[in-house]
């Protein structure tokens, strides 16, 4: 998994008063001056001022502030304080990033490797991902470990992903420690190590990563790596599923249908099963089709039975198409319409998720 936030250089700031700062900054001084575009944008010893932040950072950068320009560039990606603009953003970045920046570096890595503001140059995103995680940038350690991974930018090597995922992984990246335990589980570049899987994982669910939560849940569920435990396995897809993780929606729909864990909820399941089928799961759909054909849990409702059914099969969920036909040789000519109008609808709504 690629780490794609954009983030913000900070810097250490000398105590020293409001007062102090401002007259510092309006006699030129850029560090002063940078200093007052943060509090402006944090709203620290001002009214936020999006707009305020980026007239002192603009000051800043053009004395050639270096964590100025990282900032400036951060405004333009995002339009806080200036229309958004990301070939700005670029311009900004490379400037701050070319003095050795690592935050700006970051940036312009995921701008080449997202093709936002420039080229798609998945070789050049490698590039500075490199020169940020020999600074010790843990985004840019965890990032450089996937395009290892994956070969992008560079040739595929596993071994290598591992060594970066480590780096940032031992700074508490949670999508660095997710990765490495999908690499110890699978056994991609290091050995196959069940506990040390775990552990890594466990690692990233604490710190809130959706992914690891629900595999958490699973082997929890299973009882893989740990001894079987219904109820912290629910507990654990919850706060996945409640972060919108719609795998987890779909096996908490699962096992609140079955009773497993502290309680059993057919209203739950069928809760849990919409949530995850709204957002294209083929699973959920197709069982949250037979839900509305059998009534458990919500009114039974063959038409939109149906129309579940049809998207499962639209999406390539086993069984769907026949279960479809089944139903379809029940319904008459007006309620097969119908079905399909909240298909059409349902699926529009889909694709814009």
């Amino acid at each position: 998994m690629l780490w794609r936030s954009i983030v913000r250089a900070w810097s250490k700031r000398p105590a020293t008063g409001r007062a102090s700062l401002e007259i510092s900054a309006g006699e030129g001084n850029a560090i002063a001056q940078r200093q007052l575009g943060v509090m402006y944008a944090d709203g620290k010893g001002f009214a936020k001022d999006d707009a305020q932040a980026v007239e002192w950072y603009q000051k800043a950068a053009a004395q050639g502030d270096a964590v100025a320009q990282s900032n400036l560039g951060v405004m333009y990606s995002y339009g806080r304080g200036v229309p958004r603009d990301e070939t700005k953003a670029a311009e900004w970045y490379e400037k701050a990033a070319a003095q050795g920046n690592a935050v700006a570096q970051y940036n312009l890595a995921l701008l080449f490797a997202n093709g936002g503001g420039l080229p798609n140059d998945d070789a050049k995103a490698v590039e500075w991902y490199q020169k940020a995680a020999t600074q010790g940038n843990a985004l840019a350690q965890a990032n450089l470990g996937f395009m290892y991974a994956n070969g992008k930018g560079v040739p595929k090597d596993q071994t290598k992903a591992v060594e970066w995922y480590q780096k940032a992984a031992a700074q508490g990246n949670a999508v660095a420690q997710f990765n490495l335990s999908y690499c110890y589980a699978r056994g991609r570049g290091v050995a196959e190590d069940a506990a040390k899987s775990f552990r890594f994982c466990e690692q990233a669910a604490f710190q809130g990563h959706a992914a690891a939560q629900r595999m958490l849940g699973l082997n929890y569920a299973n009882g893989t790596s740990v001894p079987k435990d219904e109820v912290k396995a629910v507990e654990w897809l919850e706060k996945a599923a409640l972060q919108g993780d719609a795998e987890a929606q779909y096996n908490l729909a699962i096992m609140r249908a079955a009773g497993k864990g502290d309680f059993k909820s057919d209203a739950k399941a069928a809760e849990w099963c919409r949530k995850a089928a709204v957002q294209g799961h083929p699973g959920a759909q197709y069982s949250l089709g037979c839900i509305y054909a059998s009534g458990r849990g919500v009114p039974k409702d063959p038409i939109r039975a149906y129309a579940w059914m049809n998207l499962a099969a639209e999406n390539g969920a086993p069984n769907a198409s026949k279960e479809a036909y089944k139903m379809e040789l029940r319904m008459t000519l007006d309620q097969k319409a119908e079905a399909e109008a909240i298909a059409a609808e349902l699926s529009s709504t889909i694709k814009k998720k």
